[in-house]
């Protein structure tokens, strides 16, 4: 079989524009498709957030909208055409021949109106102000969702850290319960003491499925925030909890109080009502519209005309009073939100501050203190137990204790990690 020099060449092509759309492959696509919900870090649900979240995207259709604006607020008024007939006889008719043998007037007229007082100006800038709001409104809802994001993720991280502890509290239960069978039936201790350890592992058992169930809630939370609502069951959070991290002083407080989204959206707002105020006042303004045409007589031509028009509205018995008073009572609130905004902003900042501070104690003294001598404890303890220096209702105190202090330092991790997510979204730092 003979293979010509032309089909080589194609397949030299195809084969260079295959490899050639594989290198161009977006970071993105190739990051989604690398993306195991088995395994998912924190980035990585950031980067299906950005690309899946279904308020992101109805808050940045809603600025695109608001840009479309921009383009019919710039747009001047277009001319109007009209065309006319007259002296139509209903008894001689329109006459015979063609259309310039008819017995009729006929008239063509242009007419553009010219808008005065900086209408034009003033609706444009209305409307881009109106834009800049609406981009300011989508960063705030990013903001936000965000801040659930997070708050998502280290909800899935706790459930599974508590399914951990209790899993591994019911296995060492179960193995006390084995050895306490054996020293039952060997008479060394009693029903009773046995009938305890079995009541403290069933505990462990019921609060291992309390966690299965929150965790089942935490991965259909997050997966809605990441778009990922039919692979939930199959979603593990990968990174642990987030170091402790110093706050913000006053000054920064200040400074990211101004630069919130949420607050320049209202300042936007409260601008273009300024500018609104302004067009509403302008419309005492009389636009003009001025015109020309052309009118033809049959039979003589010298009788054919031109002619111009200029026709102003007269203001008898309505000076837009109505307008300007709706638009000076927009203006004010505009001005009353953006005072609003700020003062919320402020206040949610504030209580992030003081949320977070004490969330970073509680979870140093955990770590550092409370977590280590519990531990330190419960296996002096299991020590004393196994040599048959303590009797069992010693033994289960000290795990009880251990117990109920691991899901409370799991508790205390999670709570500084959620006032770190809402300082973040309060502060609008990522």
């Amino acid at each position: 079989m003979k293979i010509s020099a032309r089909s080589i060449l194609l397949a030299l092509t195809l084969c260079l524009c295959a490899a050639a759309h594989a290198q161009t492959a977006t970071p993105a696509a190739i990051a989604s498709a690398q993306t195991s919900l088995g395994q998912l870090t924190l980035q990585q649900a950031e980067t299906l957030f950005n690309e899946r979240n279904r308020e992101i995207h109805l808050a940045r259709r809603a600025a695109e909208g608001a840009e479309a604006d921009i383009i019919s607020a710039r747009a001047r008024p277009n001319p109007t055409l009209s065309l006319g007939t007259a002296s139509i006889s209903p008894h001689v008719g329109i006459g015979s021949g063609g259309l310039r043998d008819k017995r009729v007037d006929t008239t063509i007229g242009i007419s553009q109106l010219f808008e005065r007082g900086g209408k034009r100006e003033l609706r444009t800038q209305a409307a881009e102000y109106t834009a800049q709001a609406a981009r300011s409104e989508e960063a705030d809802v990013a903001r936000l969702q965000r801040a659930a994001l997070y708050a998502a993720y280290y909800e899935l991280v706790q459930a599974q850290d508590r399914i951990q502890v209790s899993e591994a509290t019911a296995a060492l239960f179960g193995k006390t319960v084995d050895a306490a069978n054996q020293r039952l039936k060997a008479g060394d201790i009693s029903p009773t003491e046995l009938a305890r350890i079995n009541v403290d592992a069933l505990r462990a058992q019921n609060d291992a499925r309390a966690a299965r169930a929150d965790r089942d809630k935490a991965q259909l939370a997050l997966a809605y925030l990441i778009g990922a609502e039919r692979e939930a069951a199959r979603i593990r959070a990968a990174d642990g909890w987030p170091q402790v991290q110093p706050v913000l002083d006053s000054v920064e407080i200040e400074r990211v109080l101004s630069q919130r989204s949420d607050v320049q959206a209202a300042q936007a707002r409260m601008q273009a009502a300024e500018r609104t105020r302004e067009l509403a006042r302008a419309l005492r303004t009389r636009d003009v519209v001025a015109g020309v045409q052309y009118e033809r007589f049959p039979g003589d031509i010298s009788n054919n005309s031109y002619g111009v028009s200029v026709s102003i509205p007269l203001f008898t018995s309505y000076y837009y009073q109505g307008e300007i008073r709706r638009a000076e009572i927009d203006l004010q609130a505009a001005q009353e939100n953006l005072e609003r905004t700020r003062a919320i902003a402020l206040s949610e900042i504030n209580r992030s501050v003081a949320d977070l501070t004490a969330a970073s104690d509680r979870t140093r003294r955990f770590r550092e203190v409370l977590l280590p001598a519990a531990e330190k404890a419960a296996s002096g303890a299991e020590f004393a137990y196994s040599r048959g220096a303590i009797g069992v209702m010693d033994l289960l105190d000290a795990r009880r204790q251990l117990y109920a202090t691991q899901l409370e330092a799991v508790a205390t991790q999670a709570d500084y990690a959620r006032a770190l997510a809402a300082w973040r979204a309060a502060t609008a730092i990522r």
